[in-house]
């Protein structure tokens, strides 16, 4: 109880300051029909988030276990190098590899809306601690495993539930703490994965020799469980201070381009981000690495998204997140198309990995950010539940893909030209679909500029006391939107020229 007096007095405050202004415009304006208590759409418009405080905390938590959840899936690159070359589970394929390590992370998106309707119901920290519960199972379990099937379900299918409890529990926090930075927090929390990723790419690699298979995933399984418990239950959201939504289908929302042309940025982007991760390090083999070698630029890789996205949202606050986000996504793209085809020995393709690291994850850095601007704070679980339901198709196929696009040269090596064109076209494809996205939100800034200026504008004349634009509502709402409403957000030419158009979004 004693955790939540500051917060409880913050909100007290606030209570009392909403009644106190209530009461004082009855007294200025007895004839007001505006009841004495702030109703919930009010008291939301005027809730200022902390921007710091114990949002830092949040911050942090959020960070290991994003380090602890997708950082640890992002090791299964390792794995799958130990099962094909130690051929662990007989009569496996190399496929059915590829689509465990996309069924963990498919699976995560899967119960997305599951995730948000019990956090609706039983909280958030309920939801959190069920994800602890199957993603040490899951661990735990794969430890034993004798059979592929047995890897599918604990490796593949409860990971993936594990980790997108935890996820869906934990992404929409940080935002709700910060306004001014909240780009720079959820860059802080997505370089989470990268360093867990850098950590356990590195520390399985060396595990697995020395202690064999089941204890490297029994000492993942003792350490995510401790830290993914203390960080769970130290985390502290503000669902009710900005009275979200927790609407797993929220349908209405279908019916808005932007948000369609939104979950295009993620489909493309996924289609390319989890061919390029679990590609990297079987690349590097073709080119003639050795799989040390191999593991080294699959860690380097993950050091570069460490590294990168806490800067990608530094500077998604200053020059605008959906500039940011589209710009980046664009960059990765180029990386693959100009720089990854032309790697060749271990320093070029270290310094791919590395560079390539720091954008390829923008999508993760930046889809909250993005999607707040897009549908707004209230809607952004709803938003978010969608999102994740829609990425589980190009999450399940992209490495598979990225398998049957390899072509075999002439000597037994192995040729990723063509997933490497796949995969720079993706992100391309991904980028020019958030640019359209910036078109409609400057012109949506525009509408809002124009609503206020013509609002200010309308002259209020004094009538017994009170206002005309009291004595009218209707007529003077409707003078002060006539104009706005002519400026027309999808129309093809002005559409094109607002994309290209210099302003911070």
């Amino acid at each position: 109880m004693a955790d939540n007096a500051p917060i409880d007095i913050i909100r007290s405050h606030q209570d009392d300051l909403d009644r106190e202004s209530a009461k004082q415009e009855q007294r200025l304006n007895p004839r007001s029909e505006r009841p004495a208590e702030v109703n919930e759409d009010e008291k939301y418009k005027r809730d200022v988030p902390p921007d710091g405080g114990y949002g830092w905390v949040c911050v942090a938590c959020v960070f290991w276990i994003n380090a602890h959840t997708w950082g640890i899936n992002s090791s299964y690159g390792v794995f799958l190098s130990y099962y094909l070359s130690h051929n662990v589970f007989p009569n496996t394929s190399a496929l059915s590899y590829a689509f465990t390590g996309g069924l963990s992370i498919s699976c995560a998106l899967l119960v997305a809306p599951l995730a948000t309707h019990l956090i609706h119901i039983w909280g958030t920290r309920f939801v959190l601690n069920l994800g602890v519960f199957f993603e040490t199972l899951s661990l735990i379990g794969s430890s034993f495993a004798t059979q592929k099937w047995h890897i599918f379900l604990s490796q593949g299918v409860c990971f993936g539930w594990g980790m997108g409890f935890l996820f869906v529990g934990s992404v929409g926090i940080a935002p709700q703490w910060f306004e001014k930075r909240r780009s720079v927090a959820m860059g802080i929390t997505a370089a989470g994965s990268g360093l867990g990723g850098l950590i356990y790419s590195l520390s399985v690699g060396a595990i697995i020799p020395r202690y064999g298979l089941g204890w490297a995933f029994r000492i993942l399984g003792i350490i995510s469980c401790v830290v993914n418990l203390v960080c769970c239950n130290l985390l502290r959201d503000r669902n009710k201070a900005v009275g979200s939504r927790f609407t797993a289908f929220h349908l209405p929302l279908l019916s808005r381009p932007e948000f369609l042309l939104f979950l295009g940025w993620g489909v493309f982007s996924m289609l390319g981000y989890v061919a390029l991760l679990f590609s990297v390090a079987n690349f590097a083999l073709s080119v003639g690495l050795s799989s040390h070698q191999g593991s080294i630029v699959s860690a380097l890789l993950n050091l570069g998204q460490g590294l990168g996205r806490p800067f990608v949202g530094m500077f998604s606050d200053r020059l605008g997140r959906i500039n940011i986000a589209t710009f980046l996504t664009f960059l990765c793209g180029l990386f693959c198309l100009v720089i990854w085809i032309f790697a060749d020995n271990m320093g070029v393709v270290c310094f791919f990995a590395v560079l390539v690291g720091t954008v390829a994850g923008t999508y993760w850095a930046t889809v909250s950010p993005v999607l707040a601007e897009i549908i707004g704070i209230r809607d952004l679980p709803s938003g978010l539940s969608i999102t994740w339901l829609t990425l589980v198709p190009p999450c399940t196929v992209s490495e598979a893909i990225a398998l049957e696009l390899r072509s075999h040269v002439t000597g037994g090596g192995t040729s990723y030209l063509r997933v490497q064109i796949f995969t720079g076209f993706m992100y391309v494809g991904a980028s020019l679909c958030l640019w359209v996205v910036r078109g409609w939100k400057v012109g949506e800034l525009e509408r809002a500029e124009k609503r206020d200026t013509q609002t200010r504008e309308t002259p209020l004349t004094e009538n017994n006391g009170r206002s005309e634009k009291q004595d009218r509502p209707a007529t003077v709402s409707s003078a002060s939107t006539t104009g706005v409403q002519d400026i027309q957000l999808w129309t093809p030419v002005s559409l094109v020229r607002r994309m290209v158009a210099f302003k911070r979004v």
